[in-house]
């Protein structure tokens, strides 16, 4: 807060990227505050939201509604407004720019040399990937798995040999359908469930797909969803045990499925598994 008996120090135009709570208000930094406080107005996804936000730190200021919807000519207004006024730009919650339309303001801006600042807070993915366990010295973060079955496992199967843990944002309905692809594409990973982050009913659920399917079929989620995927499980380099593998998966298989299931696992190659499957059936 500014100290009222100083005069308040006018901001310079430009752009202020702010980053506002995921959940529990009293995660919104001092200079989130301070600029919240001094701007000249705040570009926003929804007002509604919003205001509710800037009533609470006791902060009143024309809102201007910015999102994915919003037409390149409004963009442009909005743009050029900020050649004599300071506009922060905010989401509903977390960190803007991240699986956020607001990229396309930034570019204009810097295009036209306007000064863009931006203020670190939270962040959902990053909430969910400190609260999970799950290896941390690298990640990578893809934004919304696709709605659509086929497209979901696509980019699954795109990501399957990336050795590093995969972070999403997921909604409560398509929780069970996302996992149940997880549990085809990347079978055997470890996957964490980060729902509620910062709120009363803040909950980590950590297991196999399966597991976790089962019990969110039993207690249907509510909330916004971190899902995060671990890295691959290290590769078998023992021909005996791919042998071992092969001849469990044998028992209820045909050779070129039991391949199949056992080059994900092990990261062998298909093909010899396959020609290795086929003499352990003749033998």
């Amino acid at each position: 807060m500014t100290d009222a008996t100083l005069p308040e120090t006018a901001l310079t135009p430009g752009l202020y990227i702010v980053a506002t709570p995921i959940g529990n208000l009293g995660d919104i930094t001092l200079r989130a505050i301070d600029i919240l406080e001094r701007c000249d107005g705040v570009a926003c996804e929804d007002t509604r939201v919003t205001g509710k936000l800037l009533k609470h730190l006791g902060i009143s200021k024309p809102l201007w509604r910015y999102d994915d919807h919003s037409e390149h000519r409004d963009r442009g207004r909005l743009v050029e407004s900020m050649r004599d006024r300071a506009v922060a730009l905010v989401s509903d919650a977390g960190t803007p720019m991240v699986s956020d339309p607001g990229y396309r303001l930034v570019n204009d801006c810097r295009a036209e040399g306007i000064p863009v600042t931006v203020l670190p807070g939270a962040c959902a993915a990053v909430a969910g990937l400190a609260l999970s366990g799950l290896p941390n010295d690298r990640f990578l973060f893809a934004g919304f798995l696709p709605s659509k079955d086929k497209a979901r496992r696509e980019v699954l199967a795109e990501l399957a040999d990336i050795d590093t843990t995969l972070v999403f944002y997921e909604t409560a309905p398509r929780l069970t359908k996302a996992l149940a692809a997880i549990g085809d594409v990347l079978p055997n990973r470890d996957v964490a469930i980060a729902r509620e982050l910062t709120k009363l009913h803040e909950e980590l659920r950590r297991g196999l797909p399966h597991g976790l399917i089962a019990y969110y079929e039993a207690h249907p989620p509510k909330g916004e969803i971190v899902l995060l995927i671990g890295p691959p499980p290290e590769l078998i380099a023992s021909e005996a045990d791919a042998d071992a593998l092969l001849a469990e998966a044998l028992t209820t298989l045909k050779p070129s499925q039991a391949a199949a299931q056992v080059a994900k696992v092990t990261g062998v190659d298909r093909k010899t598994l396959y020609a290795r499957a086929m003499e352990l059936r003749a033998g």
